[in-house]
């Protein structure tokens, strides 16, 4: 029997990226927190279906919405029709993103562009979409990277950069944000085992070591913490490590 916790019973949520991963993770704990959910996807038709199955098998509602970050007209429609589809909106969880990493003299003016467009644009035009939308109690919830925090190694220029932009986005939606009462946080994920990034996939091992528990992180782990902000009325503007001591 699953257990339904109740935190954000009649709140509604957005979940960008959330058919697979991380994403799918999050929509179902929100979900089993009481939340009605929509998730946004690319190519992952199929997979966002089986979220939106999941998420109904709880008892909550559900959309999947087909949304690329890297359009910006997209981008914050997706907001709008999560918003008409679920009657409101109260969480976005800006977890839409793309990797890219390689050394620095290989990277093109198009990887510049389409990193920037997904990883930054996309979720500054949502959380723009999502405020203006939002009223007291609306949390907005990035999901950042521990590269933001900690680069390990060469190749990581054009990601690390763009995962950085959040946390100054995060800040500075804090502090405009916070005397309607809507907060802004953003969480930043270790090695986590997901299909992108397998715990044994040809890279793991060192990915591990690099951490201080020397492990991956799981899906379920970042979605709690996500899931704690969703609930949180005195915690905004701050940066959340869920990577294992990985910039320990």
């Amino acid at each position: 029997m699953t257990t339904i916790y109740g935190t954000l019973n009649g709140k509604a949520a957005l979940v960008t990226g959330g058919s697979r991963g991380i994403g799918a993770a999050t929509a179902l704990r929100l979900a089993r927190e009481g939340a009605d959910v929509a998730v946004t996807y690319v190519n992952g038709k199929e997979a966002a279906a089986d979220v939106v199955r999941a998420v109904e098998d709880l008892g909550r509602r559900a959309v999947a919405l087909r949304a690329d970050s890297a359009d910006a007209s997209e981008a914050a429609d997706a907001v709008r029709l999560a918003a008409e589809a679920l009657g409101g909106l109260d969480v976005l969880v800006n977890n839409a993103g793309v990797g890219l990493l390689g050394p620095l003299e290989s990277l093109s003016l198009a990887d510049v562009d389409r990193v920037l467009a997904v990883n930054v644009r996309g979720v500054f035009l949502a959380s723009q979409a999502a405020a203006a939308r939002m009223t007291a109690g609306g949390r907005i919830i990035t999901v950042g990277s521990c590269m933001a925090q900690r680069v390990p190694g060469p190749g990581g220029t054009l990601y690390a950069m763009s995962k950085s932009a959040l946390t100054g986005l995060t800040k500075a939606l804090a502090r405009e944000l916070g005397g309607r009462g809507i907060t802004a946080n953003v969480v930043h994920p270790g090695p986590i085992d997901t299909d992108m990034n397998p715990s044994d996939g040809p890279y793991a091992a060192g990915q591990a070591q690099m951490t201080a528990v020397g492990r991956f992180g799981t899906a379920d782990e970042v979605a709690a913490t996500v899931a704690h902000l969703a609930g949180a009325d005195y915690v905004t503007g701050a940066e959340f490590s869920v990577d294992g001591g990985h910039a320990a």
